[in-house]
């Protein structure tokens, strides 16, 4: 047998061997796994954090014990986010994390500090804060002001300067001149205006007409309405809309109102300096009345040529469904630019209330899903009042 045999079989019982690890640590070590591979080390410290949160009960392995659970204590809890966060990347940890909240009903350990302290800070987890906020002990809250606060601190860094010079340009554009300065021509639109123009022999357009931008005023030129819906299925959309509020309301040219609603209204505006203030005046949970939500805000309209209206809700309505489509249909009608999204999140396909979004569609008031790279430009388009930019359904 040659060298370069014996190297190549070597090279094959070694992908053999990482392949039967591989299936060992997801299968979990139950005698039918039939892989007969023992973990040790490293392997067995993960395979132990695996059998915590996805484990069947005790039982016999060919590494550690396992045995699902991972207790009651915040203690326990505690030390077990450590290991995972030590074996795994954090987009896994924030996995495992949003699984053990929800398979092992650790939602009440996250009122103690010393949980708080051990967890991977995310959108998930912010808003399940949220939804504890109203039970949480004194003792805890400022640790979850912490973790809330760098969280959107986090998520402002990654979306205020993208969201503000999109929406900058959006703005001067809007605001057309017929006598720009050289630097203010908006030369696409100007060749397009003067096509007739054009001189075959010299193979150049005359500008007869100049198309420019209009020049940066101080002087607030759109109103944006965020008209958010809390219900409990809503929580990321929640975090996300929470952090464009703010991000809206620091530029001068833009007046921004935020209202959260389930069956209350609540208006939040004075709040938006602070968006840590904002999520934790929202409450996560309860019912749903979207005509009244919309009532408020249509009270709230004084130029509806300038205006633009994001509902940002799932359209699961527990008020009067033709009273929401009627304020809908008159807000357009005045001359409001609406928007529904159905979620704010990176969480792919909703669930939502596809009648509702169809009898809004037949408006001219398409509702459809919106990830948080895709909202500036959502709204660049409204303050422009062209088309949507609205994404192929998945």
């Amino acid at each position: 047998m040659t060298t370069e045999r014996i190297g190549q079989d070597h090279d094959e019982d070694r992908g053999a061997q990482e392949r039967l690890r591989r299936w060992r640590l997801v299968l979990g070590g139950d005698s039918a796994d039939g892989t007969g591979c023992a973990l040790s080390g490293r392997d067995a410290a993960m395979d132990g954090a695996l059998a915590a949160l996805y484990g069947k009960g005790n039982r016999p392995g060919t590494g550690r014990e396992r045995a699902a659970g991972l207790g009651a204590s915040a203690p326990s809890v505690a030390r077990w986010l450590g290991d995972i966060r030590t074996y795994f990347p954090s987009s896994v940890v924030q996995v495992m994390q949003r699984d053990a909240i929800d398979r092992l009903g650790l939602a009440t350990l996250l009122l103690e500090p010393e949980m708080l302290a051990a967890v991977e800070a995310d959108v998930h987890l912010v808003g399940t804060l949220l939804s504890l906020n109203k039970a949480m002990p004194e003792t805890t809250k400022e640790t979850a002001r912490a973790v809330v606060r760098k969280v959107v601190e986090d998520l402002e860094k990654r979306l205020a300067t993208r969201t503000r010079a999109t929406l900058t340009g959006a703005l001067d554009r809007s605001a057309r001149v017929s006598r720009p300065r050289h630097h203010d021509i908006d030369w696409n639109r100007t060749i397009a205006a003067n096509l007739k123009h054009y001189l075959p022999e010299y193979r150049t357009i005359v500008p007869e007409r100049l198309v420019g931008y209009g020049r940066a005023s101080r002087s607030v030129k759109k109103e944006v309405v965020l008209c958010i819906d809390q219900s409990g299925s809503m929580a990321a959309s929640v975090v996300y809309a929470s952090v464009f509020g703010a991000v809206l309301a620091s530029m001068r040219s833009i007046s921004t109102r935020l209202v959260v609603f389930d069956t209350a209204v609540v208006d939040l505006t004075d709040q938006l300096d602070d968006p840590v203030d904002v999520l934790f005046g929202t409450q996560l949970g309860g019912g749903t009345d979207i005509n009244r939500a919309l009532a408020y805000c249509q009270s709230q309209i004084t130029r509806p040529a300038e205006t633009v209206v994001v509902l940002i809700s799932d359209l699961y309505e527990g008020g009067i469904r033709n009273e929401m489509l009627k304020r809908v249909a008159a807000m357009k009608a005045s001359g409001v630019q609406f928007v529904t999204l159905l979620a704010l999140s990176d969480e792919g396909a909703p669930a939502y209330d596809r009648e509702h979004a169809a009898a809004l569609a037949a408006l001219g008031a398409p509702a459809f899903a919106c990830t948080p790279d895709l909202f500036p430009d959502v709204m660049a388009a409204a303050i422009e009042k062209r088309p949507l930019p609205i994404p192929d359904p998945t």
